[in-house]
């Protein structure tokens, strides 16, 4: 169901791109943390960061962070939610995607929008670590993406979650793909596509890579179009970058979600069409999606209190709040709650 988020933006800073920026621009939220190597059944891992200090009782509830694409946890984005959620007596942890965290991972596959069983290892490694406590789900931007589509792929049961939170997640890849190459957005674009050259090269090279890693060619894929449809398909075993939105877009999976799930998003959104819900399944009644009119891409800066803030980092209290009172009740009884 679609609701109206209480997200507003203070005056002068509804700009969609001044939200965008705003949170490069704020104070780090403080962080330490511990890195943790999560080996996969495929050979490679993943490398978790714990947010410290981590609660003493095994029973403390865990929430489980997806960052977006090209990201890690020195973001200020990621660091705000690890430090909120610490701050309420949590165990925080954020999954790095294979290459994104400090160790160069050791096989030639990338991570992508629709990469679901790594995040599904964790979740399930967790549960076996931790079988009494409650688990939450926070998904970034494509880290919201491919959770809203591990969530529809497990159905209710399937993952040992209590909810899931998606962040500006890009349900349609190929129309997120458009926008950024669109006007201004397309800083955006150079920006990441600059990131992700520079990981590609820590690739290890395998003869039996579809794509010739150290390529200088690369430097001439301008747009996500290119860029997915030259590295990221042939890589994870697509035909194009046309099969590879198409079959890693979440959009599709709104409809079948069974596990409590909140959504949130900004029409003007810089990384995505107006009005993108409108091309997408009705949500289930699991599914609530909050939708602010300003708030730019994971900016939703507020003013509180005479100061900038992160109405994000509220937000998600509240929610994760709201869930960790009422584990009792069924998913279709726990989607809507609201602190």
């Amino acid at each position: 169901m679609l609701f109206t988020a209480d997200f507003h933006a203070p005056h002068g800073l509804s700009n969609p791109h001044v939200q965008t920026l705003l949170p490069q621009l704020m104070p780090r939220a403080s962080l330490r943390s511990e890195t943790e190597l999560i080996n996969l059944p495929d050979g490679d891992f993943v490398e978790l960061s714990w947010a410290l200090p981590a609660p003493p009782d095994p029973h403390a509830p865990i929430c489980i962070i997806f960052h977006g694409l090209a990201s890690s946890v020195r973001s200020p984005r990621i660091r705000a939610l690890l430090s909120s959620v610490t701050r309420m007596g949590w165990r925080a942890v954020l999954m790095h995607f294979r290459g994104c965290g400090k160790v160069p991972h050791r096989g030639p596959r990338t991570y992508h929008a629709g990469e679901t069983a790594d995040a599904y290892w964790v979740i399930s490694q967790l549960a076996r670590r931790y079988p009494n406590a409650l688990k939450i789900a926070i998904g970034v931007s494509l880290g919201g993406n491919m959770l809203l589509k591990l969530a529809g792929e497990q159905g209710g049961d399937g993952l040992d979650l209590a909810g899931a939170i998606a962040i500006c997640p890009p349900l349609d890849l190929a129309a997120s793909a458009d926008a950024l190459n669109i006007g201004f957005a397309r800083v955006y674009q150079r920006h990441m596509l600059a990131r992700l050259r520079h990981r590609l090269t820590s690739l290890e090279p395998s003869q039996s890579s579809p794509v010739e890693l150290a390529n200088s060619r690369h430097r001439r894929l301008d747009t996500f179009w290119a860029w997915d449809n030259e590295i990221t398909a042939p890589l994870n075993g697509f035909e194009s970058a046309t099969d590879y939105y198409q079959r890693a877009s979440a959009g599709r999976w709104l409809d079948r979600i069974e596990l409590p799930t909140l959504v949130l998003h900004a029409e003007d959104d810089p990384f995505m069409p107006r009005q993108m819900f409108t091309r997408l399944p009705t949500p289930s009644t699991c599914v609530r999606v909050e939708i602010a009119e300003h708030g730019g891409h994971v900016g939703f800066v507020e003013r509180r209190g005479g100061l900038l803030r992160s109405w994000l980092a509220r937000r998600v209290s509240e929610q994760l709040k709201a869930w960790s009172c009422v584990p009792s009740l069924t998913a279709l009884d726990r989607s809507m709650p609201r602190a």
